[in-house]
């Protein structure tokens, strides 16, 4: 038989002959072994070379600091800013930082950019800028952003940061962006009334705006807890009524009969109540907000503060519309006040009857008070309202931006 099962296992095999090589394909490998290092090596050589494979210049290099090219005319740096010397210098606020940016145009004519870090003013982390910015980190929602006030007699006021960053947009609640109906509920009088307060920030869902008065108690504290639980708010200012005295509005009321000089340093005191607000909201102000001499300087005053202005739409001959648009103001007015008679089925027809509106014109702001038949009411509209598809959003995103018209 051609194997044998007993003997021993790797004894007996068959040994293959040594195969003789053969010198020329030696030959032939080592030279195609050759000619693949030499076009890896140049290949590697000419990446990492400054010149590349040319001789000549090395090629001229633009940064945002000082931009030109070959010809010597100035460039824009990849981030669209001009270099420093023609003006279009960058300038970001303490908590924003962009890059430095260098390109650097080859021989080739082809653009290799570089971006490093840029030097910042201040102190904290460095955030990048990618966008418009719009609300707030919500762990961060009841810290004020320093860059957003400026110290005054009357104490810390809100301003326009060195970025343009307004506190309307620093405050504001986000929201889809959605073309859908929008209503937005704006609640008032939080502060007045410490158990009604904690209900309202209790109870009501986080997308209703609250309106805190500033002849309230504790604000600074509740502004914080409203804050934290996701709410957008706004600052009640007391304006003259058309019945003053007899209807007393309360204390630093702007009034008519009071000099320019006065209005503002009664509008400065009631600004500088709390923090972390979007705008202010009329409190009463039939009188006040009728006449247009009393009521421009107060709109010139928001308008350099980037703050927006709720009319509450309870008076005909208010002109806060007409000037805000004039000194670049955001406006709104409520289409309805839905507490007008107090109790839980009333405010449900009104809530009803404001969703027809907005389903109508695309959008709708009411206003309520913090009573507990209101904030009941209000609390559960909203959850059956959304699952009709409604969204209901802070009263920022419904006011008519300058900058967004």
């Amino acid at each position: 038989m051609g194997t044998d099962l007993n003997a021993p296992l790797g004894q007996n095999r068959r040994i293959k002959p040594a195969s003789k090589r053969n010198p020329r394909r030696l030959i032939g490998f080592s030279l195609l072994g050759l000619c693949v290092l030499s076009v890896v090596g140049l290949s590697l050589w000419g990446s990492f070379s400054p010149d590349g494979l040319k001789r000549g210049p090395l090629p001229a290099t633009v940064t945002a600091d000082k931009a030109t090219d070959t010809g010597g005319k100035p460039q824009k740096a990849a981030n669209g800013q001009s270099g420093a010397g023609d003006g279009g210098a960058m300038t970001p606020g303490t908590a924003y930082s962009g890059a430095d940016v260098e390109r650097t145009l080859t021989d080739d004519g082809s653009t290799v950019t570089t971006f490093s870090p840029r030097s910042r003013d201040g102190k904290g982390p460095a955030l990048i800028n990618v966008g418009p910015i719009r609300g707030q980190d919500p762990r961060m929602a009841a810290m004020p952003n320093d860059d957003l006030l400026e110290e005054s007699p009357a104490g810390r006021l809100p301003i326009i940061g060195p970025d343009g960053l307004r506190p309307m947009d620093q405050y504001a609640r986000p929201w889809s962006g959605a073309r859908g109906t929008r209503i937005a509920l704006v609640v008032g009088g939080l502060g007045l009334s410490q158990t009604g307060t904690q209900k309202a920030i209790r109870d009501l869902p986080a997308d209703v705006t609250l309106g805190f008065a500033t002849a309230g108690n504790s604000l600074q504290r509740w502004m914080q807890e409203a804050r934290r639980s996701g709410h957008e708010i706004l600052l009640q200012v007391p304006m003259e009524p058309f019945d003053y005295p007899a209807n007393d509005p309360g204390p630093n009321a702007l009034r008519v009969g009071l000099a320019e000089k006065e209005n503002i340093a009664a509008l400065h005191e009631n600004l500088a109540e709390i923090t972390n607000y979007t705008g202010i909201m009329n409190y009463l102000g039939g009188r006040f907000l009728a006449d247009a001499d009393a009521l421009e300087p107060v709109m010139r005053d928001l308008g350099k503060r980037g703050l927006l202005f709720l009319d509450d739409g309870t008076s005909a001959q208010s002109l806060s519309g007409k000037l805000a648009g004039a000194f670049d103001v955001p406006h709104g007015f409520a289409d309805m006040t839905l507490d007008t008679e107090l109790s839980r089925g009333a405010i449900l027809k009104k809530l009803d009857e404001l969703e027809r509106i907005a389903r109508r014109n695309g959008s709708a702001i009411g206003v309520a008070s913090a009573f507990d038949e209101s904030v009941a009411a209000i609390a559960s509209w909203v959850t059956e309202a959304q699952g009709r598809g409604i969204e209901i959003v802070g009263v920022s995103a419904l006011v008519k931006d300058p900058q967004q018209n």
